[in-house]
């Protein structure tokens, strides 16, 4: 795909032989298009072609490292959108963000008129600003203004994004990947996930949250934060085996069949059994405590 400003974009597919309906999907930090290599596949066997891009700054991209800016990478997601509607006017298309993808396009619902029937948020990274504890706030924007160029590795957190430990062995031979991240694109990340807080009330399509119990990446509370600012048709589902990478987990074809389900209807009972019933808009979400407060989550791991 070719951005208006030039920027060439990387796209992956994963075609259905007679499509029902389009997915266009979008990676998480230091990820890029191949995210999607386990999913693709099995939702194009039942009907679904899956198209992935490798965003800005990530992958195959000739700035990759180099971080984008929320604007960018919510503009070409929608491009990406409407250039697969154009090819498949006839057929349902949806929209998938991963992780910081799933931040990616939650602005990019609320920014643009997007032609989706609904949108699909896995392990969906809300952490911004908002929710940061004030140590870290400020240390990370003192780092970002005066050595942008700084590089973090994460090394020794031991956090465990998966329990596919063969997929997690394959991810740190891919030359695809980041392994070594600026902290001006951590404190970009941050920015973004503040922006997708902010757009959660202007999402008007019908939303499927996909979240795992396990997860050690992403906090619960914004998460549930967000579900509750959802102001249309919603849904959540809370995976009591699922990690960060649901996707990619053992356990993931629990969780595609609940997105086939949901894209099939809206408001079919999903196979998993693992929906959290949600209150009326504006009450806070069902197990949610009421502190938003994501400190405790940061101090045990993130």
């Amino acid at each position: 795909m070719t951005a208006p400003d030039g920027r060439r974009i990387a796209i992956r597919r994963h075609m259905a032989e007679a499509p029902q309906a389009v997915i266009v999907a979008a990676h998480g930090m230091n990820d890029y298009g191949n995210a999607f290599y386990l999913a693709g596949p099995w939702f194009a066997d039942r009907g679904v072609s899956l198209v992935a891009l490798d965003q800005r700054g990530f992958g195959e991209t000739p700035t990759r490292g180099r971080w984008p800016g929320t604007d960018a990478m919510a503009d070409d997601l929608a491009r990406l959108v409407r250039l697969v509607k154009a090819e498949q006017p006839d057929l349902p298309v949806y929209l998938l963000g991963v992780s910081m993808g799933g931040a990616v396009a939650s602005v990019a619902a609320a920014r643009h008129d997007l032609p989706v029937e609904g949108v699909i948020l896995s392990g969906p990274a809300f952490w911004g600003w908002s929710k940061l504890n004030p140590v870290y706030r400020a240390t990370l924007w003192t780092v970002a203004h005066v050595a942008p160029w700084y590089y973090l590795t994460g090394e020794g957190l031991r956090l465990l994004p998966s329990d596919n430990i063969e997929m997690l062995r394959a991810l740190s031979r891919d030359k695809h990947m980041i392994r070594q991240t600026r902290v001006d694109a951590i404190y970009g990340l941050v920015t973004l996930m503040d922006d997708a807080l902010a757009a959660a009330s202007d999402i008007d399509e019908p939303v499927l949250v996909l979240f795992g119990e396990k997860d050690e990446i992403v906090p619960l509370a914004p998460v549930e934060a967000v579900v509750a600012r959802l102001p249309g048709e919603k849904r959540f589902v809370r995976y009591g085996e699922g990690w960060h990478m649901l996707l990619r987990d053992l356990q993931r074809e629990r969780v595609y069949m609940d997105i086939r389900t949901w894209m099939q209807d809206h408001m079919a009972p999903l196979p998993s059994g693992e929906e959290i019933p949600l209150p009326l808009r504006g009450q806070s979400v069902a197990a949610t405590s009421a502190s938003e407060d994501v400190a405790s989550s940061a101090n045990s791991g993130h």
